[in-house]
């Protein structure tokens, strides 16, 4: 597994940890909604950063009290047919002001990193390690866009209105 983030490869100094796993020998550790919400108590006294892995049905409302306590919250894509994390994350920068780290995980395809980080994403784990330096030039395929987000590309109707006026 790779991860991309600020358009490099970079080392991921996080673990996913499943639901019994000690956690007394990992220091940056992502975990599931579950285990957040059954030791929550226990999770928060540790002295090390903590993510949040969320599954496609569990919407960030879910967390939404805690975010000033993770660092990374790992959304989910099941499918490269599903959807809802790019709601997901424009909902934590835009709405819950979330400014940690949102990452994509899961079936993390090519032709989507530019749309994810339109969305507010900031990291990628990708499967396909033997070609990831390939999917960085994702990122400058895109240089018109339609819908207005946050980020530095100005949207057609803004450019359109400005010129017309």
């Amino acid at each position: 597994m790779a991860l991309i983030k600020e358009n490099a490869v970079v080392e991921d100094i996080w673990v996913h940890v499943n639901g019994g796993e000690d956690l007394r020998d990992q220091d940056s550790v992502i975990v599931s909604l579950d285990r957040w919400q059954d030791e929550q108590e226990d999770l928060a006294k540790r002295n090390s950063p903590l993510g949040i892995r969320l599954r496609a049905d569990q919407p960030p409302s879910e967390i939404a009290g805690d975010l000033s306590r993770i660092s990374v919250i790992a959304l989910e894509f099941p499918a490269f047919t599903d959807g809802r994390a790019y709601s997901y994350a424009r909902l934590l920068r835009e709405r819950l002001g979330y400014s940690g780290e949102i990452r994509a995980v899961g079936n993390v395809l090519r032709d989507q990193l530019a749309l994810m980080q339109r969305c507010g994403f900031d990291a990628f784990e990708v499967a396909d390690t033997e070609t990831t330096s390939k999917w960085l030039g994702a990122f400058q395929e895109i240089d018109i866009v339609y819908q207005p987000t946050d980020d530095r590309f100005e949207a057609v109707i803004s450019q359109r209105q400005r010129l017309h006026t």
